[in-house]
């Protein structure tokens, strides 16, 4: 049976991975698709046992079936552990539980590109969205980053799919805020930037089954109305 709380050790992709009678570190094998020697992650009195400082991080819960396991999330004091597995092997190798698994997804930060567009009365332009996770309110044009994509290049296609609207960024910082937001532990990383237009919203070509509708904000309005965590903290920036 797997232990209720285990933990997620982890020094710069390097993760340490016990068998069933708490035994490690063990390696990954790449392409293995027997589970019998089954491999996850230690528990804390299994780490004492192996000699391994650590302090905790944070805490995670994954649910599998009907069971919760807490998985804490610990950086090893020691120096960096070459004879640990590497993080991207775990998927590889069905004899690694899936709680260890579905720990190291989790532990992969979500990349969000946005854009906050102005015009020369210092207003924001806003859209209100049709789905996702605040369908129904207001939100800076943007959205999840493609895979190998650089963050300007995400917001501004964003910003042509949603609105229909070319635009060029301005070459300020980005606002680059981070937050874990449930105790499921998914990190969401948002890249924020700036770009101005001084356009009527009414002529734009919005998507329709993304965007019901667009219009200025005044600053303080759009800070106000906000409801991402994200969207504010990049407003409260202008």
């Amino acid at each position: 049976m797997h232990p209720k709380e285990v933990v997620h050790l982890e020094h710069d992709g390097r993760v340490l991975l016990v068998d069933e009678n708490g035994h490690g570190p063990h390696i990954p094998v790449k392409g293995r698709l027997s589970s019998e020697d089954g491999l996850r992650l230690p528990t804390t009195a299994e780490i004492e046992v192996i000699g391994v400082p650590w302090e905790v991080m944070g805490r995670t819960r994954i649910s599998w079936g009907s069971v919760d396991t807490i998985v804490i999330k610990g950086y090893p004091k020691i120096p960096w552990p070459s004879h640990w597995a590497l993080k991207d092997d775990l998927i590889s190798d069905n004899a690694v539980h899936p709680i260890a698994r579905e720990a190291v997804y989790r532990s992969i930060h979500r990349l969000v590109s946005k854009v906050m567009i102005c015009n020369d009365e210092n207003q924001v332009l806003m859209a209100k969205v049709e789905r996702g996770h605040f369908r129904g309110y207001w939100t800076l044009p943007g959205g999840y980053m493609d895979h190998n994509e650089h963050p300007t290049v995400g917001c501004v296609r964003e910003a042509k799919e949603e609105l229909g609207l070319e635009i060029e960024l301005q070459e300020v910082e980005p606002i680059v805020t981070q937050n874990i937001f449930t105790d499921e532990g998914i990190s969401f990383v948002s890249f924020t930037y700036r770009a101005l237009w001084n356009g009527n919203p009414n002529h734009l070509k919005i998507l329709d089954e993304e965007i019901s509708e667009v219009r200025w904000f005044g600053v303080d309005e759009a800070v106000a109305t906000a409801v991402s965590h994200f969207d504010r903290e990049a407003l409260q920036s202008l």
